[in-house]
Parts: structure tokens; C-alpha cells; sequence
């Protein structure tokens, strides 16, 4: 059982100052660990942009303790959004709607759209309250890599460049949120997340899939994100053992995350079984990339998740953008001899 932590009343307190001082904060959520600033202060924005290696035109999740909030921020809310804030605020849901006319351009990406969010992490709502405003957050991790679920994933990252990192424990559901973009056509899913396509049904309706021309940039829409920096490629259930085996025969040290238990002992795989529940799994996905990333192996082998359940469409979405920055590196690097991502 995954372990929420309040922090104390001189934690709240360091890491308000320093927001208001324009510097970052790092703090838990339920989803993953987010890089803060004060969303109304552009300069403290952009070195979120700075400390992650991001481009300035991804948009960053405002974050809000309450949706009473909204209009600060937003020049309408869609009835559909309305309804879906009622239904999954605070929870991991990220709303994209109009944005009001003050929100500067380093938070949306130059777009006239805002993405929003109100978290459900007691420690996340402790300091939004305090702080009394928004904070901008995206994942608290280099741009394109794992997203950090425990405060040391934080730390080992990006350092110095963080004033303050407010440690929550781990992430409870450990996958970024789910986003929606709602506007005059309708919903439109354009990240899943622990909000799934049939629960956002239940709520508005239809729903349309993925982006289009006329869509909003979201965060971690690229095609290649969430990677980590041994190269990864997914493979078919039936495969692992097979694959595992040639390369422990070729004394090749290979990495594996699977859904079970090896078929038998192979002397250069690391393995890792991180079973077959979809919640477990996504809650470890990141933590168990990063242990398999610093094994000293020359690549990570993932078994291929199930289709015919949408409770791994979210997992399913970050391991084939994973592969596919994993496939850009291999690329850089018989081009130029050196990994293009790091």
C-alpha cells in the first residue's frame, strides 16, 4: 500500500518562500513528482524550461488547489469541462480549456489554451493552499526521460536546479495525468491516464481521440518521450524468454521487464517481474525502468502489454513513446556516435 506522507508546517512554509522568491519547488502528486514555479511570474516559469532541457513551446500544467479558482486562469469553462472537474477534481485528470487573458504565453506555449489541474496528493494540496495561487508543473525530470515517482528520482536528477523538493513518498498512481482538451468540437482525449476513455463516457458522452490539425499542444503528446537512457524495445510476450536467452548465450547483459517470472535462469539478464495487474505495474512502471536503466545493460527488453483492457492504454502509450525515443537514439548514434537525447 502505497504510503501518503503531509509535510510539516516548516516544509510548507521553505517551499512557499521560495515560490514567492520565483525559484522551484518540487513536489509530489498522486500521478508523478512535478517541477513548480509561480505560474504568474514568466521568469520563474522559464526556468522550469532551464532546469529540464524543455522547448519553451510545450505548454506546463497549472496546477490549483480548488476549482472555485478556474477563473483566474480560464476565459470560459466548457459545459463538458464542468462536468468532468465536478467528477474527477482533485484526482488525476488535466482539463485544457480557453485560457483568460493574463495567463502569459511562457505557460501555455504561445497557445489560447491553458491546461489545468486540481491534485489529490494531500502534500500537493498543502502547498497550493498555502502559496494561495497557481503553480505551474510539469514532470519533475529531464526533458523526454522518466518521470521521477519518489523524491530521490528528483534529487539524482536535477540537483541544485531545485530549490526546495518536498519528498510525498511515492507516487500513488505513478503515470502522468490523463488530459482532456474541451472546446466549441467537443472532448477530445489527448493523453490517457488513471482516467480512463469509458469513465470520461460515462461523464460527457462522446469523446473524440487524439490530436488533430486544430489541436492544442499537450504535454508529453511527443512522439518520443518518457524514455529512459538504455535504449528499450518492446517485445511480444512469447518472445522474452527466447530473446533473453540468445543474448545470455552471446554474453550480452540485457535488461528485462516482464509481466512473470523467467522460464529459467539466464546468467546476463536482469529481470524483473512486475506482474500482471495493470494499477501495480503502472505504479512501478518508472522505478523499475530507472533500476533496469542503471544495471549497466546494453538493452531493455519490455513485454507487450495487453490490448483488450484500457486499464494498460495508459501504460501502452509511454512504453511505445519510450521505444520510440529509444529508436531516435540508436539513430543519432550510428550517425554521429553519440546518443542524441541525453
Amino acid at each position: 500500500m502505497v504510503r501518503i506522507v503531509r509535510a510539516t508546517q516548516a516544509e510548507i512554509d521553505e517551499a512557499v518562500t521560495a515560490l514567492r522568491d520565483g525559484e522551484l519547488v518540487a513536489f509530489p502528486t498522486e500521478t508523478v513528482y512535478g517541477l513548480g514555479a509561480n505560474a504568474q511570474n514568466p521568469a520563474a516559469v522559464h526556468k522550469i524550461f532551464e532546469a529540464k532541457g524543455r522547448p519553451t513551446t510545450h505548454p506546463v500544467i497549472v496546477h490549483l488547489d480548488s476549482p472555485k479558482y478556474l477563473h483566474r486562469w480560464v476565459r470560459e469553462v466548457p459545459p463538458a469541462a464542468q462536468a468532468l472537474g465536478e467528477r474527477f477534481w482533485p484526482g488525476p485528470l488535466t482539463l485544457v480549456m480557453p485560457r483568460a487573458a493574463n495567463v502569459h504565453d511562457i505557460v501555455t506555449g504561445g497557445q489560447d489554451t491553458v491546461a489545468i489541474r486540481v491534485p489529490a496528493h494531500p502534500m500537493a494540496q498543502q502547498l497550493l493552499t498555502a502559496f494561495g495561487g497557481g503553480i505551474a508543473a510539469p514532470s519533475a525530470n529531464r526533458y523526454g526521460r522518466l518521470s521521477p515517482t519518489r523524491a530521490e528520482h528528483v534529487r539524482d536528477e536535477l540537483g541544485d536546479a531545485v530549490r526546495v523538493v518536498l519528498d510525498g513518498g511515492e507516487s500513488q498512481v505513478g503515470l502522468e495525468s490523463t488530459i482532456v482538451a474541451c472546446d466549441a468540437t467537443g472532448v477530445r482525449l489527448l493523453r490517457p491516464g488513471a482516467v480512463t476513455l469509458a469513465q470520461l463516457r460515462q461523464v460527457v458522452g462522446e469523446v473524440q481521440l487524439g490530436a488533430s490539425g486544430d489541436v492544442p499542444r499537450v504535454p508529453g503528446s511527443t512522439p518520443t518521450h518518457y524514455a529512459p537512457a538504455t535504449p528499450m524495445i518492446i517485445v511480444p510476450a512469447d518472445e522474452i524468454d527466447t530473446r533473453a536467452e540468445d543474448a545470455s548465450e552471446g554474453g550480452r547483459r540485457i535488461a528485462v521487464l516482464a509481466q512473470r517470472l523467467p522460464l529459467k535462469t539466464y546468467p546476463s539478464v536482469t529481470w524483473i517481474n512486475a506482474g500482471r495487474r495493470p494499477d501495480a505495474f503502472a505504479h512501478d512502471l518508472y522505478a523499475n525502468l530507472r533500476t533496469l536503466d542503471t544495471a549497466g545493460c546494453e538493452q531493455i527488453l519490455v513485454q507487450e502489454v495487453p490490448t483488450d483492457d484500457e486499464k494498460w492504454d495508459a501504460i501502452r502509450d509511454r512504453l511505445l513513446r519510450g521505444a520510440a525515443a529509444s529508436e531516435l537514439d540508436s539513430a543519432d548514434l550510428s550517425t554521429t556516435g553519440a546518443l542524441g537525447r541525453i
